[in-house]
This record gives C-alpha cells, structure tokens and sequence, in this order.
C-alpha cells in the first residue's frame, strides 16, 4: 500500500477543501490501495470529527498552531511554518517501512512542507485552496505596488484597475492588496514550478476558465481544475429533521423565506457593527438565522426578535440546502461563494479581508448571482434593513432576473462535477499522470 501526506494550512477554511478533495480522490478505483494520511490541528479536528472519512483517509492530529496573534496575521503565518515543519519532519522519521510516503499533496500557503518533502525526495502536488482568479492576482500583484501606494487605498475607494490579466476592472477599494500574509506567499507561487510536481486548484474549469488557461500559460508544470471540494452536492432540498434546534426552526418557516447569515470563522467584526447588523436584520421583518461561531454568548446575547434566531454552530451546508432558506448574506470566502453556487443560493455580500473582497467582485460584477451589502467599511443598520428586505423579496424584477442567471450557474456547476464532467476528467488525469505515487499503476 502507498502512503500520500496531506498537509493543509491549519485553519478551517484551508482544512475543509483539502479533506474533501481527499475523499473524492480515494473514491477512485485505482485509489483504493493508497492510504491518505491528513496532518491536521486539534483545532480542526475537532470541527470536522462530526463528518468521519472514508476507510483509506485517516487524521494524524498534531497540537494546534501557537501564536499570540489571529491566524489572519504573519505572526500566525510564520507560526504555522515552523511547528507543521516539525510536525511533518517527526511524523516522517516515524513512518513504517511498510507504509512509505511516496507523495505530499500541501496547501500551497504551507512553503515549509515544500521544504521537507524537496529535502527528502518526494514529490509534491501544490494544493492553492483559494480561487483561481486570486492565484492569478498574487501572481501578477507585484505589479501593482507602485500604483498602489500613488492611490487614495481603502474602503469606498473608487479608483479603478484595469491592468490585472483575466481579471476584469476591479476598484481599488476591492484589492485584496496590500496584505501581510499575501505578500509572503506572492514569491512563492513562482517558484512552484521548481519544488512541486503539478498544481491543483479547488475551482472547476467552466467557472474560472480565463484565470485557469491564464495560470497554465505561466506555470510549467500541470496545472489541474479538481473541483469544488465541498461535500457531496446530491442532497434534497427538503431534508429530514433531526434533533437540532436551529432544524426545527428552519422546518417552521415557509419556503424561500430565511436569510442565512455567516461571516465566516476566522476574522471577526466590531462589536459595533455587530449591533447594526443585528438592529437592521431585525428592523427588515425578514426571518434570519445567524452562525456566529464565537460571537453569540459574548455579543449577541440579546433578542433576536420574532424573526431571528442565533445560534453558536451549524452544518452550513445542510443550512443552504433547506428549503426554507432563500438567501445568503456571507463574508465571501471561498468555500461558502462555492456552496452557494452549487446549491443556487443567491448571496448578499459582506466581505471583511483578503480574498473575500476578490469573491465579492465576482459574485456580485462577473457572474451576478448576488448583490453588494458591504460597500463602505461600516454599514449602519437603516442601509441593512432596506438592503435585506429587497433581497429577500425574490419575486421582484431585480431578484428574478438574479435568479434566472444563478440557476444557469448552478446547472453548469453541477454538470461539471457529475460523472463524465471536467472535474472527474482533470482529477483522473492528475492521478494517471501522477504515476505510481498515488498507486494508479500507470
């Protein structure tokens, strides 16, 4: 039995699409005699534990990443280096002779997994966990620091950038650039061609197809579109209750009527924005059910009103699949634009950093399956109120059309991922191609 070692970037946003990607390539045929071994925290762990993996995926937990800093930071960055680079180093020495690892797929942010497996011969596949458009941008981002620094930079910004290859004129206020972490992984996407074997990226081709051919002309290495890597989209749109109080809630209320709220688990918002937010979802009359991940107990812990509900925790994917649930007011992060995507849920966005602010640009400019929220760095309750309230009417002319525009989107998502799709193509290449490190007997 062959051996691969997956190491994420150990926050949850990079976990997930790793794993998933993970599951669906042990799915294969030829794949059932090779054991993914997932180098994963405690901390992501923990929040996975709940979705078991298939027989020939299994989780080595190491102790979480400690810094004094949020994992949105470089101190957290450079932290995340240094103790995964131990981890990987020791899990190697450990390995059974019997159990050799012939290959490393690692998050493309994770440079010191690079390192090891280059030092001790074996071969990587890059996993880049973030759109293919924002690859592109790192790539050429460079470029822009002059301009950059010569322009008035920042929230309600309305210079434009029309520079950028594949990516469409973008306002400055939407530039994911400058950022601190970014700019330490920049350099490196240039470098992949030398320390990785191929490069794969959780997109699928229909959907980023200027970006993707844009990123095969750069990098000389192949360069593969696995999909989306969320969990398995054949799900019912009605689903059986359970137990869970925030199902029930959701099983009360009428078709298409609740406005899904999440501003991801990483980076939070001010407590101030935080009371306009909640004041205005309140104020709209729309019902509004609110992940809040480490926010509720300490600032919403107050009434929700007749209409809302808040709740510490929920399976999001099975949140978007609910029949009630007609709309999506997300901070954009990657693996929640796919979902909705995939599961024809029109968002309402609310970006906070980084390459949200790309996500949002196209949601809302290039593909138009959602509307802006977020325009300024602060936005006060009547401006939520009105925005909520007109999104969620979805039987108006604006919302209709918005409709009609996701539901192709969703269609060509779908066909993608389906058997026979570009997505199962690319993935099936990548094993044949990969050789015998994957234990495809090719």
């Amino acid at each position: 039995m062959n051996q691969v070692v997956v190491i994420p970037y150990p926050i949850i946003g990079h976990t997930t699409p790793l794993l998933n990607f993970c599951n669906k390539l042990s799915s294969f045929s030829s794949q059932k005699n090779t054991l993914y071994t997932v180098v994963i925290t405690q901390h992501c762990h923990t929040l996975i534990a709940s979705h078991p993996p298939p027989d020939n995926v299994r989780f080595v937990t190491v102790p979480n990443v400690t810094s004094p800093y949020s994992p949105d930071t470089v101190a957290f960055y450079i932290a995340a280096q240094n103790a995964m680079q131990n981890q990987l180093v020791q899990f190697l020495d450990r390995v059974d002779d019997q159990l050799l690892v012939k290959y490393v797929i690692a998050d493309v942010m994770m440079r010191s997994a690079f390192e090891v497996a280059n030092k001790r011969k074996i071969p990587v596949a890059a996993f880049w966990s973030m759109s293919a458009s924002m690859f592109t941008f790192l790539y050429h981002a460079e470029s822009l620091d002059h301009f950059v620094h010569t322009q008035m930079y920042g929230p309600g910004s309305e210079e434009i950038v029309e520079h950028i290859p594949v990516i469409s004129p973008i306002s400055l206020a939407d530039l994911p650039w400058p950022n601190q972490i970014f700019r330490e992984v920049a350099p490196h996407l240039k470098s992949l061609s030398k320390i990785a074997k191929s490069l794969l990226l959780s997109t699928i081709y229909e959907l980023e197809s200027d970006a993707i051919d844009e990123i095969r002309s750069k990098v000389t290495i192949p360069v593969y579109a696995v999909g989306p890597n969320i969990p398995d989209f054949h799900v019912q749109r009605n689903m059986p209750s359970d137990e869970s109080s925030y199902v029930s809630w959701l099983d009360s209320k009428p078709r298409r009527s609740v406005l899904y709220v999440s501003l991801g688990s990483l980076i939070s918002v001010s407590s101030a924005q935080i009371d306009e937010l909640l004041d205005g979802l309140k104020q709209s009359g729309v019902n509004f059910l609110w992940a809040a991940r480490g926010e509720k107990d300490s600032r919403l812990s107050g009434d929700c009103g007749s209409n809302g509900l808040v709740v510490d925790w929920c399976d999001q994917w099975r949140v978007l699949s609910h029949s009630s649930v007609g709309g999506f007011m997300s901070h954009c992060g990657w693996n929640s634009t796919k979902e909705s995507l995939f599961l024809g849920v029109p968002v309402l966005t609310f970006p906070i950093i980084g390459d949200q602010l790309l996500n949002k640009k196209l949601t809302c400019d290039d593909w138009k399956n959602g509307l802006q929220l977020k325009a300024e760095s602060y936005v006060k309750r009547e401006v939520i109120e009105v925005a909520v309230r007109q999104f969620m009417d979805l039987e108006s002319e604006m919302m209709t059309i918005l409709m009609e525009n996701l539901k192709r989107i969703e269609g060509i998502c779908r066909e993608s991922v389906e058997k026979g799709g570009q997505t199962n193509i690319e993935i099936d290449c990548f094993i044949k191609e990969s050789g015998t490190y994957l234990g495809s007997g090719c």
